[in-house]
């Protein structure tokens, strides 16, 4: 299952771009012989700011035919890293090829394009700036494939 995180703003180098990249490497190491991956993020910008209606038009247009759209926000469920990897192994195992995790821009998602997600999910009631966001998501989905392998990079109950 391929994933593909879409992400309104662009990220110019700096330590998230390095974080994220990292990550991304090790997820598509550790999860190839799951199935899982490879990952790559996706980025868009409204150039107008025209708001979350303008940057849903543009996830939209990104989002790869077929896949399932996730997303992050506040009010998503909260799993903890075991559910991830879980959710991840169930929509792999149920045939899903692509997989969209999409974190909108400052004002964060239009309503219209979130409940077009088949899973919302969030990183607790805090809101994150979305260079910070894509460095979490892009470690959880690390963390998922090693937990799925049964790796000692997640020690956590």
């Amino acid at each position: 299952m391929r994933l593909h995180i879409l992400a309104v703003g662009r990220l110019r180098g700096g330590p998230e771009a390095a974080l994220v990249a990292d990550y991304l490497a090790r997820f598509d190491r550790t999860g190839r012989p799951l199935g899982l991956g490879p990952a790559q993020v996706i980025e868009v910008e409204d150039k107008r700011n025209a708001g979350p209606a303008a940057e849903a038009a543009l996830l939209a247009a990104a989002l790869p035919r077929g896949a399932t759209l996730a997303v992050l926000d506040e009010r998503g469920d909260t799993p903890d890293s075991p559910g991830l990897a879980r959710l991840l192994q169930r929509l792999a195992d149920t045939g899903t090829r692509d997989l969209a995790i999409a974190i909108g821009g400052a004002d964060g998602l239009d309503p219209g394009f979130r409940a077009q997600a088949a899973h919302a999910l969030s990183f607790g009631r805090m809101v994150w700036p979305h260079m910070l966001a894509r460095a979490m998501l892009a470690e959880q989905l690390y963390r998922a494939a090693s937990i799925l392998t049964g790796s000692p990079y997640h020690r956590g109950g």
